[in-house]
């Protein structure tokens, strides 16, 4: 299969919804199709290269300062720059379907490439590209791009969602009358170099909790680091933070004011061996964001045998159960966070009930599995489009 991916966010730039556009290409690459992205430039990176079979081309944005957060111009310009590279780089090969993820800012571009090559359109919607409750201008509140994203949702020929929760707040926000596939989020199994906690400047006899993502207003760290400064004085324990972002000075002098220094360990951006690393030397995974597409981190700490305490509110609530996997506390209720982190701490039975449970539902999950529901969908979608074409003449 020939398959266009509209995505303006790859890594080494962006989040996770990047990082699973990769794993999921690679892996799609790796089984023998033809995977080309289009996707931003950033500073330093090839305008084109080929990664683990993927060919990728970056486009030029405007006054994109940071690989962690795009700023709206850049993904404004993004639709302009990203239509006239293809035309431009693309034009006489041929393809069989594009797939889209985010309907905002990528969403426009796929539509328009579809029309231009005539082939049908795969949109993949992810969490926040239509509901952010964090944000001030989440789409979904916001009339020009809840208009875009609705207009989006309409148009392509099929629609995915990463979880039920991502479908349903498609239905309830922007009243699409369509189907919409979900196709859970998958992660490849981990290889790296196991290490000692010494290593990375941990004690034998912490207990170690550890969280991953970008230092953003929706992961809403001040609140773990609220339930962790209720504890500090009668345990012992590390609080390893993976990620950066906008918030890091807002959470660095959070982490002061809390007298948490010596028990916060902001690691920044780090390699995946590091940050497979880290959760293995790490005891439980903690989250207390507002709100998650879907969680992919989640999975990558079950992997790793980590039970997860996090709030209820996301796409992580297909596969997170309560007492099982972890715990799933209301959204806010700093107190219940508080009783379960301490009840998981205190009682080494359940930690391993929750290891072994976790390691084995980790395995439903896996990127392969992701890549091959994704490559049915595109073979139903093109014979759909062309059988479209055939009552058409």
């Amino acid at each position: 299969m020939r398959i266009i991916v509209v995505n303006y966010e790859y890594p080494p730039i962006g989040g996770g919804g990047g990082m699973v556009t990769r794993d999921i290409l690679e892996q799609m690459a790796q089984m023998g199709h033809s995977v080309t992205i289009i996707t931003s430039h950033f500073s330093g990176l090839k305008k084109q290269e080929t990664l683990n079979g993927v060919k990728i081309i970056r486009v030029p944005v405007l006054f994109r300062d940071q690989m962690a957060v795009a700023n709206i111009v850049s993904m404004l310009t993004y639709l302009p720059s990203s239509v006239v590279e293809a035309l431009f780089k693309l034009k006489g090969n041929q393809f069989d379907v594009i797939n889209t993820h985010f309907a905002v800012p990528s969403g426009p571009t796929g539509y328009i490439l579809s029309k231009l090559f005539r082939l049908p359109n795969v949109l993949s919607i992810h969490g926040g590209d239509i509901y952010d409750p964090s944000k001030r201008l989440s789409p979904h509140h916001t009339p020009l791009i809840s208009n875009t994203v609705r207009a989006i949702l309409k148009t392509a020929d099929r629609v995915v969602a990463q979880s039920s929760d991502t479908k349903n707040n498609a239905y309830q926000y922007y009243k699409v009358d369509r189907s919409i596939d979900v196709i859970p989020l998958g992660i490849n199994k981990p290889v790296f170099e196991p290490m000692i906690r010494s290593q990375f400047n941990l004690d034998l006899d912490d207990f170690v909790f550890c969280t991953i993502g970008r230092l953003i207003k929706r992961k809403n760290i001040d609140d773990i680091l609220m339930v962790f400064s209720e504890m500090k004085n009668s345990h012992k324990f590390k609080f390893v933070i993976i990620g950066e972002g906008p918030e890091h000075n807002h959470i660095k002098e959070l982490i002061s004011r809390l007298n948490l220094a010596g028990k916060v360990i902001l690691a920044g951006n780090v390699s995946d061996e590091e940050k497979f690393q880290l959760l293995d030397l790490s005891d439980c995974y903690v989250s207390s964001a507002i709100h998650e597409g879907f969680g992919l981190v989640f999975l990558e700490a079950m992997e790793s045998g980590l039970p997860v305490i996090c709030y209820n509110r996301g796409g992580h609530n297909d596969f997170l159960v309560d007492r099982k996997t972890g715990f799933v506390v209301d959204l806010g209720d700093r107190k219940k966070f508080v009783e379960k982190v301490l009840e998981l701490m205190n009682d080494s039975d359940l930690r391993s009930r929750i290891s072994a449970y976790n390691r084995g539902l980790v395995q439903n999950y896996y990127i392969s599995a992701c890549a091959e529901k994704y490559l049915s969908l595109f073979d139903d979608t093109i014979s759909e489009y062309l059988n479209r074409k055939k009552v058409g003449a």
